[in-house]
């Protein structure tokens, strides 16, 4: 998923634009502007990662699809203070119209993009992989795993449909881990990769016992996590989630845990702050 594909954005782009003009844009349409021609570009004011170039072009193109857009860097590269992300010329009604919708998207995905560029930084050089979540915007799933990539990090299970991750309400329903995990192979099959999160030793050395290809440390002390990665010794990968932050992430890495799954990335990053400007044609 390094490329998104429009099935990703564009009904989510018509239905931003919708939320936003609904019945008309009466401050532009004061203006009487008419068929008015006008150049803009949006430029960064921070220091970032770009990501969402292509959905904040899509909500440009779809009030006018004449507008011209031209690229000044691409998705993934760092942005300076000042940079100038893409220029677009079109209609002036509908650059009026379509500027908050496209910068909300690109500040927000530019965003999720530098703050896991952060983390990434952290763990460089070491072995463990900074991993997003599930916690996304309702919606935005794709766009925020995309920006998670372009930031530097790895997508987790995109859903519930695509890997097994057996949690702590699994758990209790079936009645322990080791019945978990037996049922996730009886219903999948022997060579299914399952996933286990676990918050005690007991449920480390039981989700080991039962065969489980990855052990996820549910908000485990440091010397839990050191206590339980000596325990596993290589017989299943080992992933630590739960309150990860900037501080303590690098303190995770040097445990040589495999993943490290930080919610925040997508959850709690600050938008990058970006604005487009008019310039005189």
């Amino acid at each position: 998923m390094n490329t998104l594909n429009p099935e990703h954005y564009m009904d989510l782009v018509k239905r931003a634009l919708a939320e936003d003009i609904g019945g008309g844009d009466i401050s532009t349409q004061c203006l009487n502007l008419g068929d008015r021609r006008a150049r803009a570009v949006l430029k960064a004011k921070d220091n970032g990662i770009l990501a969402g170039r292509d959905v904040a072009a899509a909500c440009f193109r779809e009030l006018d699809p004449d507008a011209s857009i031209e690229f000044k860097i691409e998705d993934g590269a760092r942005l300076r203070d000042g940079d100038v992300i893409m220029e677009i010329k079109g209609r002036a009604d509908a650059l009026l119209s379509a500027e908050r919708t496209a910068l909300n998207f690109l500040q927000r995905l530019s965003g999720i993009a530098k703050y896991t560029f952060l983390m990434t930084q952290q763990v460089y050089g070491l072995k463990s992989k900074i991993y997003d979540t599930r916690k996304t915007t309702p919606g935005m799933r794709m766009l925020e795993k995309y920006a998670v990539l372009m930031g530097g990090g790895t997508n987790h299970r995109i859903g519930l449909f695509d890997q097994v991750l057996l949690k702590d309400n699994h758990i209790l329903l079936a009645g322990g881990v080791a019945n978990a995990v037996n049922a996730a192979r009886k219903s999948l099959g022997k060579d299914a990769f399952v996933e286990v999160e676990v918050e005690t030793m007991d449920q480390v050395r039981e989700a080991l016992d039962a065969g489980a290809n990855r052990i996820m440390l549910d908000n485990m002390s440091f010397l839990e996590i050191e206590e339980a990665v000596k325990h596993i010794d290589g017989r299943a990968e080992v992933e630590v989630s739960g309150g990860v932050t900037l501080l303590t992430v690098g303190t995770i890495a040097d445990m040589n845990v495999d993943v490290i799954s930080v919610g925040a990335i997508t959850h709690s990053a600050d938008a990058l702050d970006i604005s487009m400007d008019f310039q005189p044609e």
